[in-house]
């Protein structure tokens, strides 16, 4: 007895020959979200973000008096001011919180997760309760600031320490902006140290490299994108930085007082010069933020 091979079912007359068919209309479908969500959308975008700074923006330009406003000496002492505190702190969370990020992401230690949380706590610390603490520490009568102002003596070296002082003071400005913004730069760096081909470090130790030229010639240079749009963040917030500077450095012409003082103190004797500072940050912000998104984008990241 023999055995035929079956024969292929043929496809039934009118029934469709594609394995995926297409959509098929529901009655009663919801509206697209694109509908739903654009119109609050929209209005968030254009009321809350736009509208202050196209507002900001028009009342200066109509006034007609931003480059006069610009060259006073509020404002320039104010931009003088900020440009080198700023610089300095920026230079300071680089010296002291690039050991720190590279032991963060590379050490295994009791209690990493207490320091982890301690660094990024002023992130979220209202600026006013920094500038408290930072009063209550190197204040005049801060648990250190009380034997600065009275000096001291180094008995074994009997060296005397003349008086410091530290609050109300430029290096208050820059201690408050160190405070606020270094951990912009120490999370960044943290993670980039993170993310380094660890291959490349151990072809490097190989070779015959030294800790220290493997750090400098091979991690740092591949960290470079993270690192700097650490810096642009830290430099962004410190120059922005208003609550902790008031209560801990004073608000002094000259002295203490950065462009965001300078913006309060102005509003209640010149309009015109606060608008101006106003503008100024604004374009600074602006560019800080389009710089921190190009590295991102180098990066292949979406920041």
């Amino acid at each position: 007895m023999t055995t035929q091979p079956p024969t292929p079912a043929r496809p039934l007359a009118g029934r469709a020959q594609t394995e995926y068919p297409g959509p098929v209309a529901r009655p009663g479908r919801p509206v697209s979200l694109a509908l739903l969500f654009g119109p609050p959308s929209l209005l968030f975008v254009g009321l809350v973000l736009l509208l202050p700074l196209v507002a900001l923006v028009w009342r200066t330009a109509e006034s007609d008096v931003f480059l006069a406003s610009v060259q006073k000496p509020i404002v320039i002492q104010a931009l003088r001011l900020t440009a080198w505190t700023s610089l300095v702190t920026l230079l300071l969370s680089v010296a002291l919180g690039t050991p720190l990020a590279y032991g963060l992401a590379r050490a295994r230690f009791p209690g990493k997760r207490i320091v982890d949380t301690l660094v990024d706590l002023p992130i979220v610390l209202p600026p006013v309760v920094a500038g408290v603490g930072l009063l209550m520490a190197f204040g005049r009568r801060g648990l250190v600031g009380q034997y600065l102002q009275t000096g001291f003596t180094l008995p074994l070296l009997d060296i005397r320490v003349p008086e410091l002082s530290l609050s109300f003071s430029t290096t208050a400005v820059i201690l408050a902006q160190l405070f606020v913004s270094a951990p912009f730069f120490i999370r960044a760096a943290r993670a980039a140290f993170a993310e380094t081909d660890r291959e490349v470090e151990d072809a490097a130790a190989i070779d015959g490299a030294t800790p220290w030229q493997i750090f400098r010639l091979v991690t740092v240079p591949l960290a470079i994108p993270a690192l700097s749009s650490g810096l642009v963040l830290c430099w962004a917030r410190a120059v922005g930085e208003f609550g902790a500077t008031m209560m801990f450095a004073g608000n002094f012409i000259g002295r203490t007082q950065t462009m965001p003082l300078a913006i309060m103190g102005a509003m209640e004797s010149d309009l015109y010069a606060a608008l101006a500072l106003s503008v100024l940050l604004v374009i600074l912000s602006f560019l800080a933020l389009f710089a921190y998104r190009l590295l991102g984008a180098r990066r292949g990241l979406a920041l």
